[in-house]
């Protein structure tokens, strides 16, 4: 028995599901390849960009305080953008999680009258609350703003006739989110969303709109997945969370917001207060973790997804239903596996738990989570707290009870999180071999 193997074995993981595993990713080295030619060209993307802002050692430096004339967070702002390739960029500590950056992203172009469109169905469930689709207090429908939706058809493609029957007058925004969230629908591509985006600007030149409809991609959990991103292709707004792939691991907290200067100016008033904008915003200390993080983004994402290949794998191999198949294109680092009892889905996540660096003696329970309409299982042992480019797992208790896999520093950490989820499905009920 060769050491490595010996180590798992020693680590809990029985002899059964390392063989397995092994055969497993035997066959997945082609793929991988794949990935880390991506991850190469977005390095060089990331590098070249602070290259080009003159990324100085200066910068690292924290400012408190107002934070007026901080040079490190204005640099690390003019890096975004140049990443994306947008006029503009709000990147803040001040900004708590994805859904706040949605938020204020939303907040700061929607007026009383107008409305928002999401056309890939659902918003993700933090958000429903945010627009008014579920109650809350300081929704968007509280100041008049209005909800629609179109849902993506059955196969998973746009309803193009949904979208031009449902974009009106007062369509301001339209929200398009690129990966799945907590539903089993495919993520959606940047050359998709770029169709979508396209044939919305027919729409608009036909009808002869006075004002120009603003395109916003919730880009959490597909930074870095592709080459391009969605404002690569007509997108005014991209947005998204420090603590997923574009922070890489070492972002404490944080959102962004890439678009036009006028998106941009917008949700800034909204961030921090109309007529000072931008100008103000400590940067704390933390210009170095962000800059760091971005910086180790591409590789770190790639990790993430060799990943979610491995576990769609996996489980697949084993008669469950993983979105995406083992053999589909990836468009973001979250793995759906139907497991189709709440049971198994505490075996997975305390699988998880167990191959955790921080909190592994752990056990995750489900409880009842802020924002979500049902029992939420989590389970995470991160090194910033809630940070799901990190090894993690969650699930909704209900139906059709699929456990939502994403992230790991290193790809070997993520192989290790899903054998180990796999032994204590085993452990739980013996006869899925």
């Amino acid at each position: 028995m060769d050491e490595l193997k010996k180590y798992y074995l020693e680590s809990g993981i029985s002899e059964k599901v390392y063989d397995y595993c092994a055969k497993i990713e035997e066959k997945l080295k082609d793929r991988y390849d794949k990935i880390d030619k991506i991850a190469e060209y977005n390095q060089i993307k990331v590098q070249q960009a602070m290259a080009k802002c003159r990324l100085a050692e200066e910068h690292l430096k924290g400012t408190t305080g107002y934070g007026y004339n901080d040079s490190g967070r204005d640099t690390l702002e003019k890096i975004y953008a140049e990443v994306f390739h947008t006029e503009d960029a709000l990147v803040r500590q001040q900004i708590t999680c994805g859904t706040h950056a949605l938020t204020i992203a939303l907040a700061g172009n929607l007026r009383p009258g107008d409305e928002m469109l999401s056309i890939a169905g659902p918003v993700y469930d933090t958000l429903q609350g945010v627009i008014g689709v579920r109650e809350e207090k300081g929704s968007l429908a509280e100041y008049g703003i209005t909800y629609d939706q179109v849902d993506l058809l059955p196969d998973g493609s746009w309803d193009f006739d949904g979208i031009k029957n449902a974009i009106k007058e007062n369509t301001r925004l339209i929200e398009i989110q690129r990966s799945k969230g907590y539903d089993t629908r495919p993520s959606l591509s940047v050359e998709a969303i770029g169709e979508a985006i396209k044939y919305i600007r027919e729409i608009e030149a036909e009808r002869g709109y006075k004002n120009k409809i603003i395109i916003m991609v919730d880009n959490c959990y597909g930074e870095f997945v592709e080459t391009i991103e969605p404002s690569d292709v007509g997108a005014d707004m991209v947005v998204g969370s420090l603590i997923k792939n574009i922070g890489g691991g070492m972002a404490p907290i944080g959102g962004y917001i890439c678009g036009t200067h006028e998106c941009i100016e917008n949700a800034a008033a909204r961030l921090i207060t109309p007529g000072i904008k931008k100008e103000v915003g400590a940067s704390l200390g933390v210009t170095a973790q962000f800059a760091q993080g971005l910086f180790m983004a591409p590789t770190v994402t790639a990790a993430a997804l060799k990943g979610a290949i491995f576990a769609a794998n996996v489980y697949e191999g084993l008669g469950f239903k993983a979105i995406p198949d083992s053999n589909e294109d990836r468009y973001d680092i979250i793995e759906a596996v139907t497991l189709g009892s709440p049971e198994l889905i505490e075996a997975f996540c305390e699988g998880i738990q167990s191959a955790a660096p921080v909190d592994s003696y752990v056990k995750p329970v489900p409880w009842a989570m802020p924002g979500y309409d049902c029992d939420v299982i989590m389970a995470a042992g991160a090194f910033v707290s809630g940070a799901s480019i990190e090894l993690s797992a969650d699930a909704p208790i209900k139906e059709p009870y699929a456990v939502y896999f994403q992230g790991g520093l290193t790809y070997p950490h993520a192989k290790f999180g899903i054998m180990m989820s796999l032994q204590k499905i085993v452990d739980k009920n013996s006869s899925i071999w």
